[in-house]
């Protein structure tokens, strides 16, 4: 006779406190069955096989399954497609539900459709809750009920609608007794079918201190003044709901950032196409330059100017970058350059430990000009003012470029004044066709 269970699927959410869907899964009656699943339509497109965000993942689940191990339980952990895999386990136990966290990613969408279809051909219910994030899909809206694509007006509607139910609690971490008491074996990396990388991963909970001066310091990369919270937020291993609380308490700019997380994930949701097309149709006749050698030049921090060049040594080495280096550097790829944002978002999207696809598309589209709320088309970043403004003792370029200020320094790639004017003539006709 099978074991009458429920399922939680584990997902962006690795971790057993605080867990929306794990909470109610959890208080359901019936054993719980915590899963995870290394999913083969994601991991086959990582060339990587040290990839750090996968070893990330990995040391989670093992902290996770040694919680788990203290209630007489496990985490099960599968490889393959999810369809198949729940195939699998609806063959093994008498499944009642299973309970996950939503994703508002159109592959996580598409999948889930799936997954409710299967389940439902077998009488199983697939039931989904909101975690990660306050507000999601269509609840900040403007007035008429359309989505937002400003910032500001969306912020405000935003704050105006929080109430402190919001961040209220869901303690699964209390009913952790409720788990399904079996050890199932856990997997090594290599079982994945990737391999073990070191990697220092920033602290889960950000310094009191350094949110309260967060608006002060936030825009000098010398200083270790963001919170680096975003890996911890892209997998769930820290509370939205917390952060919210903190960021309320402590410094509405760092509270900002966490709403324009939320605004670029309500425009995906909503606007699907942004994925591979500008938000602006108008600057989709933009024709980009797409110079093989300039692109790799830019990759390997080789443009000879120096902020562009320390923040992609930086990510290059680390998997990290400044946020407002990330500006820069983006800016620079765009609009120096010419070459496709597109190019750039995927190769952030291959190196960033918190790559995150909304705000990753966000704000590259912010970058050049097209997103919701971008930047306007003439505004070029000066990366030499860049540095004066925010580097001027050069210490964030001389941890990054050991040989800057020396002969073995590259030459500039371009001429800034050249590329500004190439820059915003390229635009303005292309608008001007487009519009």
């Amino acid at each position: 006779m099978k074991d009458s269970v429920n399922i939680f699927w584990f997902r962006r959410d690795l971790r057993y406190f605080d867990n929306h869907g794990f909470f109610q899964a959890l208080n359901d009656n019936r054993p719980v069955i915590p899963l995870f699943i290394f999913d083969t339509d994601i991991l086959n497109d990582l060339s990587d096989k040290y990839d750090k965000r996968v070893n990330f993942i990995y040391h989670k689940l093992n902290y996770l399954n040694t919680v788990f191990q203290g209630h007489k339980s496990s985490i099960l952990i599968k490889k393959g497609k999810p369809v198949d895999v729940f195939s699998e386990l609806i063959q093994q136990y008498e499944v009642k539900n299973v309970f996950a966290n939503r994703d508002y990613e159109p592959y996580a969408i598409k999948r889930d459709q799936e997954i409710e279809e299967l389940l439902a051909s077998h009488d199983i219910n697939l039931k989904t809750y909101k975690d990660q994030v306050i507000f999601e899909k269509d609840e900040v809206t403007k007035a008429n009920g359309e989505p937002y694509s400003i910032y500001t007006p969306y912020s405000r509607t935003w704050k105006r609608k929080f109430s402190e139910k919001h961040v209220q609690k869901h303690p699964s971490e209390d009913f952790l007794t409720n788990l399904y008491q079996k050890k199932y074996n856990f997997p090594f990396l290599e079982d994945v079918g990737f391999k073990p990388s070191w990697n220092h991963y920033p602290d889960e909970e950000p310094q009191e201190d350094l949110i309260k001066n967060y608006h002060l310091y936030r825009n000098f990369p010398a200083k270790d003044a963001t919170s680096r919270i975003g890996i911890h937020l892209r997998f769930g291993t820290v509370s939205i709901r917390q952060m919210i609380k903190l960021g309320r308490k402590l410094n509405e700019t760092w509270l900002n950032e966490l709403i324009w997380r939320e605004f670029y994930m309500m425009i995906l949701y909503q606007h699907p196409y942004v994925v591979n097309q500008e938000f602006k149709p108008a600057y989709r006749w933009i024709p980009w330059r797409q110079s093989e050698e300039e692109f790799k030049r830019w990759q390997e921090g080789q443009t000879g100017f120096p902020m562009v060049d320390a923040g992609m040594r930086q990510l290059n080495e680390t998997g990290y970058m400044h946020n407002r280096v990330r500006m820069i550097t983006a800016s620079f790829l765009v609009k120096h350059l010419l070459i496709d944002w597109r190019w750039g978002e995927a190769y952030f999207a291959e190196k960033l430990l918190d790559y995150e696809l909304a705000s990753n598309n966000g704000n590259w589209q912010w970058a050049a000009g097209s997103g919701c709320d971008a930047a306007p088309y003439f505004r070029v970043f000066n990366p030499t003012t860049q540095v004066h403004k925010f580097d001027p003792d050069k210490e964030y370029i001389s941890k990054w470029l050991k040989e800057y200020g020396t002969s073995a320094y590259p030459k500039r790639i371009v001429s800034h004044k050249e590329a500004r004017e190439r820059a915003l003539q390229t635009y303005k006709d292309a608008l001007q066709t487009g519009g």
